[in-house]
C-alpha cells in the first residue's frame, strides 16, 4: 500500500514538473534494500509514462517552448548517457551520498534564491 501511495505522490509532483524523483528516490531508499543504481533506474523508467501524460497536457495548453526545449533535449540525452555511464562505476553508497548532497544543495538554493530566472515570470 505504501508503494502505491509513493507512486501517487511522485506522479502528482512529476506532473507538476517539480521532479517526482526527489520524492521517489528517497522513498525507495527508505522502503527497500535496493542498490542506489537500481533505485535510480526504477525512478527513470517510472518517469517515462508520467512525463508523457504531463507533456501532452502542457502541449495542449501551449506551455511548451519548443525552440528552448529542443537543444535541452539533445544535450540532455548526451548528458544522460555520460551520467549513467559514470553512475554504474560509482559504488552504491557513494552514489547515495552524492545524491543526498545534491538534494541538500538544491534545497538550499531553492530556499534562498531571490533573483530572476531565464524566461521567469
Amino acid at each position: 500500500m505504501i508503494v502505491i501511495l509513493l507512486g501517487l505522490i511522485t506522479g502528482f509532483i512529476g506532473g507538476m514538473g517539480i521532479g517526482g524523483g526527489t520524492i521517489l528516490i528517497p522513498g525507495l531508499i527508505l522502503l527497500t534494500s535496493l542498490q542506489q543504481q537500481t533505485i535510480q533506474s526504477v525512478n527513470l523508467i517510472s518517469f517515462i509514462p508520467i512525463a508523457v501524460v504531463a507533456l501532452i497536457t502542457h502541449i495542449k495548453n501551449k506551455n511548451v517552448v519548443f525552440h528552448l526545449a529542443i537543444p535541452l533535449i539533445i544535450f540532455g540525452v548526451l548528458g544522460a548517457w555520460f551520467g549513467s555511464s559514470i553512475a554504474l562505476r560509482i559504488p552504491s553508497n557513494t552514489l547515495r551520498k552524492l545524491f543526498g548532497i545534491f538534494l541538500l544543495i538544491m534545497g538550499v538554493y531553492e530556499f534562498f534564491y531571490k533573483g530572476n530566472r531565464v524566461g521567469g515570470r
